[in-house]
């Protein structure tokens, strides 16, 4: 059993009598759930045994199915900041926390590695998913997803034999997430064929919905000017002063990111900082891989001309919710110019971009707190 002074309950706890946080009886209910995988996992980490001998035995029994968690509700409301709470206190040395489109760039890249392999000869099982599922699991038995989203068919179409793999190995999976299972891929292409990891997952995990009526995100205090609209010659003007700021004197020079064989231009480049504009990173073929490469390289990232966003750009809507994940994931800094406030952008809430729209501009607000500038990467 854990510590009664090292749960999420008693966490949470603390930071409410602090002042941290306001109290909540929704995020306290799944604190409660949180400290229930925390018994159910110190249970199999550290298990009672009267003997040497017991205890050799014991650890050549299969592992006990334990049900992670699928946390789903509006922005804003805690899902992380609690789902972080348990990462910290779980007594498992495999675990990984990631944002969910990292992890399945990671696990493309796997398979990729191992075609490779097959193709050099270097190996002879032609099915790279049961090896990737082993390598992943040797690294981490715990995965803990930030914002599960299901956007990109090549992912949709993997999940359910990636996870049939990884669950048959005891994988634990926690995950926070928008939107209920059922909702996952709601639009996607050939559904169907994505279907049958929700049940899996109905099976593998219990799904609770965090009820809160806040948004806490919105409470944050806007502290930079980083999103300036709409689209004209003083917003422009902000923005090129934003951007000789950030380049510190240094010039500023066309560039290009290499992923996999092929070339991301950047137009302007200096030191760290990267300008764009909306075309280059959403009306092109780019995903969550290429926003990554793209920001192994340049943590303060320029975007110019963000439209308003209909039905006609939903392609580019897509990549442009991909693009602010994956930017807020990796904590870079951004300035942009567009044509309306964040909450005004989107003019069409047809299909699965219109609540998960909802998330982008709640990241959008608060990388423009005080407290995301302070603890995003300078150049």
């Amino acid at each position: 059993m854990p510590n009664s002074q090292n749960s999420v309950t008693r966490k949470l706890g603390q930071l409410v009598a602090g002042g941290e946080l306001r109290a909540d009886p929704g995020q306290m209910e799944i604190a409660g759930l949180f400290d229930r995988l925390l018994n159910d996992i110190y249970a199999t980490e550290t298990p009672q045994k009267s003997s040497l001998l017991g205890w050799l035995f014991a650890k050549r029994k299969p592992a006990p199915v334990i049900k992670g968690l699928y946390i789903h509700g509006g922005v804003g409301r805690g899902k992380t900041m609690l789902m972080d709470l348990f990462f910290d206190l779980v007594p498992i040395r495999a675990k990984r926390r990631a944002h969910f489109h990292s992890f399945m760039a990671d696990v493309h890249e796997r398979i990729h590695r191992h075609r490779q392999r097959l193709k050099n000869g270097e190996t002879k099982e032609a099915d790279p998913v049961p090896p990737v599922a082993q390598s992943l699991m040797a690294e981490a038995r715990l995965l803990c997803f930030d914002e599960f989203s299901v956007t990109d068919i090549a992912d949709a179409m993997i999940l359910s034999r990636l996870f049939g793999e990884l669950f048959s190995r005891g994988c634990i999976l926690v995950a926070t997430s928008n939107v209920e299972p059922d909702n996952l891929y709601r639009d996607g292409l050939n559904r169907s064929l994505f279907l049958p990891f929700v049940d899996m997952l109905k099976q593998y995990v219990n799904i609770v919905p965090l009820d809160s009526v806040t948004d806490y995100r919105l409470e944050k205090t806007g502290a930079q000017p980083i999103w300036r609209y709409p689209l004209n010659d003083q917003t422009r003007a902000a923005l090129d002063a934003d951007w000789n700021r950030a380049a510190q004197g240094r010039p500023a020079e066309s560039a290009a990111v290499e992923r996999k064989g092929r070339s991301i231009p950047v137009p302007r480049a200096s030191g760290h900082a990267a300008r764009f504009s909306f075309s280059d990173l959403c009306e092109r073929p780019l995903g969550a891989s290429d926003y990554l490469a793209i920001l192994d390289r340049y943590q303060t990232i320029f975007i110019e001309g963000i439209p308003y966003l209909g039905r006609e750009k939903r392609n580019e809507t897509k990549r442009f919710i991909t693009l602010i994940d994956t930017l807020y994931d990796r904590g870079a800094k951004l300035y942009a110019t567009a044509v309306a406030a964040p909450e005004n952008l989107l003019t069409d809430r047809h299909g699965t971009e219109g609540f998960e729209f909802d998330r982008t501009v709640s990241r959008l607000i608060e990388m423009q707190s005080e407290d995301y500038a302070l603890a995003a990467r300078e150049p």
